[in-house]
């Protein structure tokens, strides 16, 4: 089984930067985005199109190019959990955690026994179909799979010290649009609602030796949360970088088309 590198830069303490795959599922993708540089991938199952076949696909694809593949799942189920780690992704994330149980069931979903109850099967993705000793590839997968948990309610920021004191999560990764929802007020970072509940996160996660991060489009509230801790930072999704873009390119082209016309 592969060595997790997202584990290895974090440990080290490397800032890590990925993006989210929502609905491009080609695997000239994954090979172009390793070519800009990104250290992790993420397949977006809850609010993506992608089923489990082309996830199974998109992780024969990210394992070869040097990212570390990541799946967030749609929901917390074990066949969910299992089957994309046992695809190949080297990290799940499970979205609207809000209670200790709920990570002590990720966890447990996760890891094979003696440390949770996930069953077994070798010469699958998770180790590119090589034949390996039993024993060994379990403790190995326990050591490396990396469990992230979503923080998007405002029940979960009530409860975030009870949430990263579990053993075995290694990642809490805000998601500020639900958790605004949640809290009742605009998508804005800067009310003070928000920061002070990302702020907890960030407090908390260092607490527990937690590795905390986000999920935003907007480059200057990353680098401002970077700056006061988080390490896992995830910029954009799919189509947000064509979006993003494609109307920068069109907004300059028009402003040109604009003045030509007026000039004439």
């Amino acid at each position: 089984m592969k060595d997790n590198r997202l584990k290895r830069l974090l440990n080290n303490g490397e800032v890590v930067i990925g993006t989210m795959l929502q609905e491009l599922r080609t695997p000239a993708i994954p090979l172009l985005l390793a070519d800009v540089g990104f250290d992790f991938l993420f397949i977006d199952m809850e609010h993506g199109a992608h089923n489990m076949e082309s996830v199974a696909d998109l992780l024969k694809i990210i394992r070869l190019t040097g990212m570390t593949p990541l799946v967030r799942v749609p929901d917390l189920q074990y066949h969910l959990i299992a089957r994309c780690l046992d695809a190949g992704a080297q990290g799940i994330m499970v979205p609207r955690v809000e209670t200790r149980e709920q990570v002590e069931k990720i966890v447990k979903y996760a890891k094979y026994p003696p440390l949770g109850e996930r069953g077994c099967s070798i010469n699958k993705g998770h180790n590119d179909y090589k034949a390996e000793a039993l024993i060994p590839f379990v403790q190995k997968a326990n050591k490396e799979n990396f469990i992230i948990v979503q923080i998007e309610r405002k029940k979960a920021i009530d409860n975030i010290d009870s949430l990263l004191s579990v053993e075995g999560v290694n990642a809490a990764i805000l998601g500020p649009n639900d958790l605004a929802v949640s809290c009742g007020i605009s998508n804005d970072l800067d009310n003070p609602i928000m920061s002070d509940a990302i702020q907890k996160v960030v407090d908390a996660g260092r607490k527990y030796g937690v590795y905390t991060g986000m999920h935003i489009g907007g480059l200057q509230k990353l680098k401002e949360w970077m700056t006061k801790g988080m390490k896992i930072i995830t910029y954009q999704t799919d189509l947000g970088f064509i979006k993003q873009s494609s109307s920068s390119g069109l907004k300059e082209l028009r402003e040109c088309a604009q003045d030509l016309t007026k000039n004439n």
